[in-house]
């Protein structure tokens, strides 16, 4: 969420590698929605859709628990290409939760799209976040990014965001210091420790990760290092470094690259964007296993987001 809006206000400001008609179509278009709308996990059903100003937009999400959750969207603007203003979370026995703008800009054939959510009060604001996050509303626009990706490359990709109130230099360091990425990153229950630690382009990593009962061994090895921008390759290993599998997980690919973007959204804001994919040489049976284990990942970088938001609040 960016440092501007207002307090009654919630911003969400994404950058997709697409032109804008291809993420204006991703919005609009009935089939394609239905292919990312809603929270991971989530799917969707459409009934009626009018895309115009006066129009409506009748839909039902199902939930991964099997709850229905009905929707009657109202609009107010459309401009094609440019800009959607409606009204989110009511149906015909509740009134709206609050009044959405969302805004596309292409610049060298990537999309901006800022969203802009305007509750009643600051308080609503904050309790509306809450909820948000609770329920990886955020998820959403990871989902659209990856629908993007695939349509336009058939390309698989996981991609996770979180915002963060801290600066890109000291995020950066949070990233690449072995003694503050040690501290966050590995999966909630579990301890990490660097064996080996070469941070730099060309170099490597080697550690291990254990919940007490469980020991695990990886390698990284980064590809570029950038004040903006880390890429790294990721695999498996046994105690003496030699590439091996997930010990629960034979069929997950033996290589993922990681790339991770920070972006500046305010004087100490930084978005830090995951993406994820098999890299090198692997199967269609470990490509469909990376797609079928998203909500896992989502429970995995999740977890370690929440303890870097934890370790930020004992740094400070």
């Amino acid at each position: 969420m960016a440092g501007k809006n207002k307090p009654n206000e919630i911003t969400i400001t994404r950058v997709y590698d697409a032109p804008v008609k291809a993420v204006w179509d991703a919005w609009t278009d009935l089939k394609q929605v239905a292919q990312w709308w809603g929270p991971r996990g989530f799917t969707l059903t459409t009934h009626s859709k009018d895309l115009r100003a006066g129009g409506t937009w009748d839909y039902t999400m199902h939930g991964p628990d099997g709850t229905d959750y009905p929707n009657k969207t109202k609009y107010y603007e459309v401009e094609k290409y440019q800009r959607l203003v409606y009204d989110h979370g009511g149906h015909d026995d509740r009134p709206p939760l609050f009044r959405v703008t969302v805004t596309f800009a292409e610049n060298k054939g990537k999309t901006k799209m800022e969203m802009t959510m305007a509750l009643a009060t600051a308080e609503a604001a904050e309790e509306t976040k809450k909820f948000i996050k609770k329920a990886n509303g955020y998820s959403t626009w990871d989902r659209l990014a990856e629908y993007l990706e695939k349509q336009s490359s058939d390309k698989e990709l996981f991609v996770i965001n979180r915002s963060f109130p801290v600066s890109m230099e000291k995020m950066f360091e949070l990233w690449t210091k072995p003694e503050h990425f040690s501290k966050w990153l590995p999966p909630t229950g579990f301890t990490m420790k660097f064996l080996k630690a070469d941070i730099k382009e060309g170099g490597r990593t080697f550690y291990s990760m254990t919940d007490g009962k469980t020991t695990m061994y990886g390698r990284a090895t980064y590809i570029e290092l950038k004040p903006h921008r880390l890429i790294y390759t990721q695999q498996f290993c046994d105690e003496n470094e030699n590439i091996s599998r997930h010990p629960h997980a034979p069929t997950w690919p033996e290589t993922m690259l990681t790339t991770v973007t920070f972006s500046e959204e305010g004087a100490n804001q930084t978005r830090v964007t995951v993406q994820w994919e098999a890299h090198g040489k692997f199967t269609r049976e470990e490509l469909e296993f990376f797609v079928k284990a998203k909500s896992g990942m989502m429970m995995g970088w999740t977890g370690s987001f929440d303890k870097l938001d934890d370790f930020l609040e004992e740094m400070a």
